[in-house]
């Protein structure tokens, strides 16, 4: 690494059977392997967390370097997940520029545009929260249990008690009702 700042270029395709070379190549010409630039490839689904050329490349970046990608689905998993990394090039001044979408955080029309997508990605977060408490309540409401089904019935759980009680070890009492010993515990307290 140099003393310039750089176009840091980052291309990604979802599995080892696709090509890389269309992005790289408008990659390259808009500069990100001139100079200090650089393109970091990746060859992984954008669904996982674990995109170790995605990680570099954002460790790499430096206050005024812009990441250059082809696409925002190229960049992030989810609006979430775009946010977050926006919000960190934001914090350690790195713009973020969409060849493809034409976004560009270094512009005050790139910014707007970016924080729209932001606001909007932060109102489906709460409407799916919204959306999720309200299904539990009306679940509850009908009388839907949630958790584990109990894995004995409370006769069992009064004979499980019984046979504690006469010296049936523990051991024997998860043998014989298929549990673990932590659950003969809080039956045998309950």
């Amino acid at each position: 690494m140099g003393n310039k700042m750089a176009n840091i270029g980052y291309a990604r395709v979802s599995s080892t059977g696709q090509d890389l070379t269309v992005q790289v190549d408008k990659l390259t010409a808009y500069g990100c392997d001139d100079n200090d630039g650089r393109i970091f490839q990746e060859k992984r689904s954008g669904t996982t967390d674990k995109r170790p050329e995605l990680q570099s490349c954002l460790k790499w970046l430096r206050p005024g370097d812009v990441l250059v990608v082809t696409k925002l689905d190229r960049l992030a998993r989810s609006t979430l997940h775009l946010t977050q990394i926006a919000d960190d090039l934001r914090v350690r001044k790195i713009g973020l520029k969409v060849l493809d979408q034409d976004i560009d955080t270094t512009t005050p029309t790139g910014k707007l545009l970016f924080n729209m997508l932001a606001s909007i990605a932060e109102f489906e977060t709460a409407l799916r929260s919204e959306r999720q408490t309200e299904g539990i309540a009306k679940a509850l409401a009908k009388g839907v249990k949630f958790g584990a089904k109990a894995k004995l019935t409370p006769e069992q759980v009064e004979e499980l008690k019984k046979k504690r009680s006469q010296g049936v070890l523990i051991k024997d009492l998860m043998n014989e009702y298929g549990l673990g010993k932590t659950t003969v515990y809080r039956l045998l307290s309950a």
